[in-house]
């Protein structure tokens, strides 16, 4: 006989109550293994991918896509004993609504994915891909898609936060020659594709007249309801200083030439990060959560760098986990390793908890400088404007030099006028001549 068993959604961060099924990547009838990924999920906070913990055969989807349930609502039926008749109550051709939806109607063509697999992709050994035969289904972290519709059969490789962008961007990945490893999709193709669709004719042409809506949810619902909590709880400060930042750019050039920085990206950024760490040493105040329920301000001594990253999800804030205690080489490769991880949709929900300090960088979309709202439980939040060169008073003659403005909010019941000043002075001093700021400490 049959054993069917359930799989309910997992509570997967910490005050997470509920998801949306983004997107399924089974189907019924298909077979699974144990921690293949079945399905695309988004929290409040992240995109998640869920494994199954079971192996057999996919009886039942419980959940259509679109569809938000809560944690513990049965989402899958996994046949664990395929090839025997489950019993009449569980398999019977009536269907029972549920509060999140239905699954598949029995008089409707189920559409199941193609598991056919490119014969450079089945011979293809390394540690993270084992060998299989022909007849064994791509890994699921780089699953092929078959344009069923076409002539011929062409199977398309592409990681699920890359199918995700190119929806999101209106690109089909059919149409995509791919440039990553055995022709698969990667999300240059897919950025490159848009530009040339923008520059053409527009993939979303923009409606004349009426209204559009679009649901607020996850990420974006979020993010809302934080920083409206953040401006009407909190009492925000803001203050800005126009630096010239000749020497960092000098410095990152620098640094880019040196052996330890051969396989990381650098950029203004990294030093900005590491002034606000050697400012936050100085300045553990800035550094604080306002506890009300106790009467107490939290000072804490570990820095959970957060750096605020702009994805098709929405804003997201992961943070690096203790970065006072990295070298500057090391905090360079957690940046870069937080941006790309944050930009495939694949930040996890712990990697944006406990943070404690938040920079912003809106100079990377041109602006010079703007108001930031504090994360809720934070103390404070630098905005990073765009480096831009100018003319600029340097000893004594005017002369173009770099130039950038930082500015930085901060909770005026933790941080006062002359400590948010002194904090911003710091930083601002350090990237005006970082090499002697860091020599000074030696």
């Amino acid at each position: 006989m049959a054993s069917l068993k359930q799989f309910k959604l997992p509570d997967v961060g910490e005050g997470l109550t509920e998801a949306e099924i983004v997107r399924w990547l089974v189907a019924v009838g298909d077979s699974v293994t144990q921690n293949q990924t079945i399905v695309e999920i988004e929290t409040a906070k992240a995109l998640v991918e869920l494994p199954s913990p079971f192996e057999g055969v996919v009886s039942e989807l419980l959940v259509s896509e679109g569809s938000t349930i809560e944690v513990g609502t049965p989402i899958i039926i996994i046949d664990v004993a395929p090839g025997a008749q489950p019993p009449l109550e569980v398999v019977g051709s009536a269907r029972t609504a549920n509060l999140v939806g239905y699954g598949p109607r029995a008089d409707s063509p189920v559409r199941r994915r193609p598991r056919a697999v490119p014969a450079a992709a089945v011979s293809r050994q390394s540690p993270s891909w084992p060998s299989v035969a022909p007849a064994v289904a791509a890994p699921p972290e780089l699953e092929p898609e078959t344009d069923d519709d076409a002539d011929g059969r062409v199977t398309v490789l592409a990681k699920p936060p890359i199918r995700k962008l190119a929806r999101d961007l209106g690109i089909d990945v059919q149409t995509l020659q791919g440039t990553g490893p055995e022709g698969s999709i990667t999300r240059s193709d897919v950025e490159a594709a848009a530009d040339t669709s923008r520059a053409g004719a527009p993939a979303r042409p923009l409606p004349r007249g009426g209204e559009e809506r679009i649901e607020i949810r996850g990420v974006r619902k979020a993010t809302a309801q934080a920083m409206v909590q953040s401006v009407f709880t909190v009492p925000h400060v803001t203050e800005f200083t126009t630096i010239d930042v000749t020497r960092s750019m000098r410095a990152v050039t620098r640094l880019r030439e040196l052996p330890e920085f051969s396989d990381v990206k650098v950029t203004p950024l990294l030093l900005v990060a590491k002034a606000i760490l050697l400012g936050l040493e100085r300045y553990p105040m800035v550094n604080s959560t306002w506890d009300e329920p106790n009467g107490e301000i939290v000072v804490k001594h570990y820095v959970n760098l957060g750096i605020a990253a702009a994805t098709p999800r929405g804003l997201v804030v992961p943070n690096i986990k203790n970065a006072e205690a990295l070298s500057l080489p090391q905090l360079a490769r957690s940046i870069n390793v937080l941006a790309v991880t944050a930009r495939e949709g694949k930040t996890s929900v712990a990697d944006m908890q406990r943070g404690t300090f938040t920079i912003t960088n809106v100079g990377v979309f041109g602006i010079d400088t703007g108001t930031p709202i504090i994360n809720p439980g934070e103390a404070a939040i630098l905005a990073f404007g765009a480096i831009r060169e100018q003319p600029w008073v340097h000893r004594g003659k005017v002369k173009v030099r770099f130039v950038t403005t930082l500015a930085l909010s901060f909770d005026h019941r933790i941080v006062d006028g002359e400590l948010g000043s002194r904090f911003l002075r710091d930083i601002a001093m350090f990237l005006e001549d970082p090499a002697s700021s860091l020599l000074a400490r030696l």
